[in-house]
């Protein structure tokens, strides 16, 4: 006999499979993009995937996302150098993300694509500068100028988001450290953290920024005093904060409201 409910979870089942295979290829593309953007190399060169130290293109058996590295045992075929483990991992992490975005919105009753389409790209985005930002300490203007700009316009355009919410956001997300930039000369804060604010609020809103900004700020202090007391930091070490903005604009994109409402409430 027919049974639709396991049907429609074979077919649900199936289908975070190939959003999370998806999210693999895209983590292994990411890969490309954060090293390109660093060493200045042409993200759409027609030169393949190459190893990162000795500059030898990769057969197609040497770059298949996390099983080739695993294959491998970390080190390149050609020179035999070892392979970062940031790049399996971010391959994983990408994956893993995709899938929790989809399970997200999938077993939603009438779900916008838009939505679903629209943290895919942010998600991307948010993994570049993450480990952009904690591997070389820098957070690409470009890439944060282009998700501004795609996000707004998918917030505005699809998902008909209040624009004075978002330009509000804009405003406190960059204001807030424009401030603290200019009142440090830069030490505090740096340059990237700012268009960071600018396009956390295009993405969030208003309400949504504060909590982002709040949750990095909570995030990094832990992280921080992890490393002090671990021995593995001082005082004078630079931290990656574009890394905590990154998993706090994450967080508050799906709880954000839900923590706005929990702290109006303590309040009442």
């Amino acid at each position: 006999m027919f049974n639709l409910s396991v049907y429609t979870n074979y077919l649900g089942n199936l289908t975070y499979f190939f959003v999370f295979f998806f999210g693999l290829i895209l983590g292994s593309f990411l890969n490309s993009i954060i090293w390109r953007l660093w060493d200045n190399i042409a993200i759409f060169a027609r030169t393949r995937s190459m190893c990162i130290n000795c500059r030898q293109q990769l057969s197609w058996k040497e770059n298949i996302p996390l099983l080739s590295w695993l294959v491998l045992k970390g080190r390149c075929l050609h020179c035999k150098k070892n392979i970062s483990v940031y790049y399996p991992m971010v391959e994983l992490g990408v994956a893993i993300a995709f899938a929790l975005v989809a399970y997200h919105y999938l077993p939603t009753p009438n779900f916008s694509e838009w939505s679903l389409l629209r943290d895919f790209i942010f998600t991307a985005f948010l993994v570049v500068i993450f480990v952009h930002d904690l591997r070389y300490q820098v957070i690409l203007p470009n890439v944060v100028w282009i998700g501004a700009a795609i996000g707004l316009i998918i917030n505005v355009s699809f998902l008909n988001y209040d624009f004075t919410s978002l330009v509000l956001g804009a405003f406190i997300g960059g204001g807030f450290f424009l401030a603290q930039f200019l009142l440090s000369n830069g030490r505090w804060i740096g340059g990237g953290d700012v268009r960071l604010g600018v396009m956390m609020g295009l993405w969030l809103g208003w309400q949504n920024t504060i909590v982002a900004i709040f949750l990095a700020y909570i995030i990094g202090a832990i992280f921080a005093v992890f490393l002090l007391v671990s021995k593995r930091a001082t005082r004078q070490t630079a931290i990656p904060f574009g890394t905590f903005l990154s998993i706090g604009t994450m967080v508050s994109l799906y709880w954000g409201q839900n923590l706005v409402g929990w702290y109006v409430g303590l309040l009442k």
